[in-house]
């Protein structure tokens, strides 16, 4: 069954005639301008990188941005970090593979420019391009049964994206606006390493329910997940709660766990904020090698331990948009 959207957030998503708020004047059928990076090429039938730069127009200092409307999309879910290497494409392919496995529809944007890797977890061919919709558009691709837009459906797997904060931040806006996503009840997005221009512009530019927060165990880890949480609560976007990944390590031979990473960072990372812990996730060969392989756990072994553990995570999250959607609606008091 679908999630509710929150009264209150369609309410502000409104618009008259478009439902994209173009940054810049100059700007084709509210969809960016017509030179966009991004836009696919007349003729092609495919979105194709074509190497210019994203149009950036910031508001005055002070002044409230305004919010894309993402079309077709009713909750948005950032996975992050704020460091690298602690698994977070890993835990959000599996995480939104375990949202469809409930019963949802779910998309995935890959959101870091300069090293996407959601079209290899997904079994995505090399050269595989999106299908252009319309002027200025594309549809996403579909793998696994999820939606999913990633720059690596756009460019040379090889090439390096050697590109300045303004062009990364919209790059993503466009990748983000301009799929075609179609009916979803969640889209996770991939967040990039750190806290910079994407995930600021992620913050101004749309209308986030929720961030889920990787982290591994060790304290090292713990804090760059302690400053993505801060970065989120100052820009008002609640933390749906805490996985702490790589929580134990499982010997593929014997079966012996023992906790290298350390115990309990994610325990004490989610008290520390009044958040949850949304499940803890061993580190194991069979992990990493589905994901390598196109397969993730939750498609490789649907009845898996690992993948009900992403279950019962994709379950609680679920139940957390629910929630804000019910907290959302009308109330009517009564007085004397």
């Amino acid at each position: 069954m679908p999630i509710r959207t929150r009264a209150s957030r369609r309410a502000s998503r409104r618009t008259t005639g478009s439902s994209h708020r173009p940054d810049t004047p100059g700007t084709t059928a509210g969809l960016g301008p017509p030179s966009s990076c991004l836009a696919p090429r007349a003729g092609d039938g495919y979105g194709a990188y074509t190497g210019q730069t994203p149009h950036r127009q910031d508001a005055p200092a002070g002044q409230a941005k305004e919010q894309d409307v993402i079309e077709g999309v009713k909750h948005i879910v950032a996975v992050a970090s704020g460091k690298g290497g602690v698994g977070k494409s890993t835990v959000t392919v599996n995480l939104a593979l375990a949202m469809a496995a409930e019963g949802y529809r779910v998309g995935i944007l890959d959101a870091d420019i300069y090293g996407p890797s959601q079209a290899q977890m997904l079994g995505v061919g090399e050269g595989v391009r999106p299908q252009a919709a319309g002027e200025n558009r594309f549809r996403p691709l579909e793998a696994h049964g999820l939606q999913a837009m990633s720059m690596a459906f756009m460019v040379d797997v090889r090439e390096p994206m050697v590109w300045r904060g303004p062009m990364v931040a919209g790059a993503f806006q466009q990748l983000l606006t301009q799929t075609a996503w179609e009916d979803l009840d969640v889209l996770f997005i991939d967040m990039p390493p750190g806290t910079g221009d994407i995930q600021l512009t992620l913050a101004q530019k749309v209308p986030v329910d929720g961030a889920v927060i990787v982290t591994t165990p060790q304290d090292i880890a713990l804090l760059d997940a302690r400053k993505g949480i801060e970065m989120f609560r100052k820009v008002n976007v609640p933390v749906l709660g805490v996985v702490e990944n790589m929580s134990l390590h499982v010997c593929s031979q014997c079966g012996h766990a023992e906790p290298i990473f350390g115990e309990g960072g994610g325990e004490r990372i989610a008290t520390e904020y009044e958040t949850r812990v949304l499940g803890r996730l061993p580190l194991t060969l069979a992990i990493r090698e589905q994901a390598d392989g196109g397969r993730p756990t939750v498609v490789a072994e649907p009845d898996g331990e690992v993948t009900a553990t992403f279950r019962e995570m994709a379950r609680q999250v679920a139940e957390q948009l629910e929630g804000q959607a019910a907290d959302s609606g009308p109330s009517i008091s009564f007085s004397d």
